[in-house]
């Protein structure tokens, strides 16, 4: 993520892009704040029309008969509840569009991100993110935008009734106190509120992101026996969290006592104030009686902003960290509207790149693939080899030189069309929590079940699939336990082989298949290169395999090109100067082999 989006947002604009989320939506949270606003004072009319009833009674002129306040009172009462529902309606239904709204636009963010600034991101970070930090997010649209705008109509309004009809005094003091409640208290407690819920949200992530890689990782951690190292570390985890959970607690509990505390003294003070004009015959006692009661009860809105710190600060804390992810440039722009292609030929041409932008990862790369061929991407680890194939697809941007698809530049050519026509296999291969029927459409979600079949049988995985107890139906499992990392493997392999490309790059396709499966695999797809006329390149690190199923081969060297050609590119100063070993290619029966001399043995010679 760039220094720019690492700054933090004031809680303002976090507000403001989050308002301004609402588009189209914007009539329907008007409609609920003109409810919300007029059903309280409605809830008002109710006990305010009990002390107009007591004004008469008093002798105070009053135009309505007691019937007519009585009336009023109950009308009050049946159009609070009314407009209330009709409040909590619009709030709800504009929350859940607008999830369903940021969910879309988080997947789809997540998806440009893909793979390439993904790579850096923790994945428990990120469940955290679409799961509690949007639910966070559901509160502020549906319990903080209309309280805020509803306290504010409210409170100007209960002022100028109280001032019109009974004291300006009085209410010169129900605005002093729906300052001080509203706005004075929340400011003061809101430092300490939005420091400890952003400890909490980020110990909250953290320890989300560590128990779910316990979770991954528990089969290592039983073989390693480091179970009890790991529960400890989870346990110490877990008291942080509920350590900041208290503390988060406890100031928003001070805030709320400060704010009844407050609440209560202006009461007392309209009380006060009330009773000494009476004294003073300065105003009756049925008018005293009209703004007290008028006053006592107009603070819920302003008592409800007051509550709000604890949730904004959650809340500033989840849509800064989600208006991060959706304003993140991509490290590759998708290209959309570009050119069309149908594979013929890829040709590099003085490829460099780096991931930071200083350290080289490769230098100068040039090669070319034709159809039919089988290229072999060989050399030491670390080398560059698989983000080469990563470059390729253009899951990275190149900073200099050419990768041409039949002579189109990979920046001008369609994402779509790109990935139409070129499919990669990982190293490792992610299987979904669902049958191995929908695994493998994802690759081709139309496909028929013979097509589904065969691709599994050039993957040499159909006849295991039809052990399981429900055959292609069978779940995964979650996290794919129930398949070995072999299975998975092919697998993925019958994903390429079912998308049907016209390039297919297989980074270490062999990697977790026994010798049976690696020859097989690897014949199959030498096979399919000639007799479909496709084109593959494989990131492999055995080399007798690649010397047997290759034609061509990429050797490289701490990112950089030591030879490309033939077979006849392997020979003893290629072994010592890429891989460190001593050895020599031999011939046997008209296949090359590499053979690798015993260093101790040269040394007792």
């Amino acid at each position: 993520m760039s220094k720019k989006n690492n700054l933090r947002r004031s809680g303002a604009k976090i507000m403001a892009s989050l308002i301004l989320l609402l588009g189209s939506l914007a009539y329907i949270m008007i409609l609920a704040v003109i409810n919300g606003s007029v059903g309280f004072i409605c809830a008002m009319g109710v006990t305010l029309m009990g002390a107009v009833g007591v004004a008469k009674a008093l002798g105070e002129t009053i135009a309505l008969s007691y019937g007519m306040i009585i009336g009023l009172a109950i009308g009050c009462g049946v159009l609070r509840g009314l407009l209330r529902y009709l409040e909590q309606y619009s709030n709800h239904y504009i929350a859940f569009r607008l999830l369903a709204v940021l969910r879309d636009k988080i997947f789809g963010a997540l998806r440009t991100l893909c793979p390439a600034k993904l790579e850096s991101k923790q994945k428990g970070s990120i469940i955290a993110m679409i799961t509690s930090d949007i639910e966070t997010l559901e509160v502020f649209y549906a319990h903080t935008i209309s309280p805020i705008c509803i306290a504010v109509i409210v409170s100007a309004a209960v002022v100028l009734f109280v001032g019109m009809v009974s004291s300006w005094y009085l209410a010169l003091i129900a605005l002093a106190g729906y300052i001080t409640v509203g706005i004075i208290v929340p400011l003061i407690s809101s430092g300490k509120l939005k420091e400890s819920g952003v400890r909490y949200r980020a110990e909250f992530a953290s320890f989300n992101a560590y128990f779910l890689d316990s979770i991954k990782g528990i089969k290592d951690i039983v073989l390693n026996n480091a179970g009890k190292e790991r529960e400890k570390e989870v346990n110490d985890r877990s008291d942080i969290l509920l350590r900041e959970t208290r503390k988060m607690k406890h100031d928003t509990t001070k805030a709320s006592a400060t704010t009844e505390l407050c609440v209560s003294l202006f009461i007392i003070a309209a009380l006060a104030v009330g009773i000494a004009l009476v004294a003073n015959d300065v105003l009756t006692i049925g008018k005293m009686i009209i703004g007290v009661v008028a006053v006592f009860g107009s603070f819920g809105p302003v008592i409800a902003i007051s509550a709000l710190p604890g949730n904004l600060t959650q809340t500033f804390a989840s849509g800064d960290r989600v208006l991060n992810l959706l304003a993140e440039k991509p490290a590759v722009t998708p290209v959309q509207n570009g050119e069309k292609i149908e594979y013929n030929d890829l040709k590099v041409t003085d490829l460099s790149f780096s991931y930071d932008g200083q350290t080289q990862v490769l230098s100068d790369i040039c090669m070319h693939a034709g159809k039919g061929e089988i290229i072999g991407i060989v050399g030491e680890s670390g080398c560059g080899k698989s983000t080469f194939l990563k470059l390729l697809l253009r899951f990275w941007q190149k900073n200099h030189g050419e990768i041409a698809y039949n002579g189109v530049d990979i920046d001008n050519i369609d994402g779509d069309s790109l990935l139409d026509n070129v499919t990669m296999v990982s190293q490792v291969t992610y299987l979904f929590d669902e049958t191995i029927e929908d695994n493998l459409r994802i690759a081709k979600p139309d496909a028929t079940q013979e097509e589904i079949e065969a691709a599994c049988k050039l993957a040499s995985i159909h006849d295991f699939i039809l052990t399981l107890p429900d055959g292609y139906k069978t779940r995964v499992g979650a996290l794919g336990d129930n398949l070995s990392a072999g299975e998975k493997q092919r697998i993925g392999l019958a994903r390429a082989f079912l998308r049907g490309s016209e390039l297919i790059l297989l980074d270490e396709p062999t990697s977790s298949l026994d010798i049976r499966n690696q020859y097989q695999v690897l014949q199959i797809t030498r096979d399919l290169c000639r007799e479909q006329n496709l084109t593959a390149m494989i990131v492999i690190h055995d080399l007798n395999l690649a010397l047997r199923f290759c034609d061509r081969f990429l050797l490289l060297r701490e990112g950089e090109v030591y030879r490309y050609g033939g077979a006849e590119i392997f020979d003893a100063d290629a072994l010592r100067d890429v891989y460190g070993v001593r050895g020599s290619i031999v011939q046997v029966q008209g296949q090359s082999l590499v053979l690798i001399e015993d260093e101790e043995k040269e040394k007792l010679s």
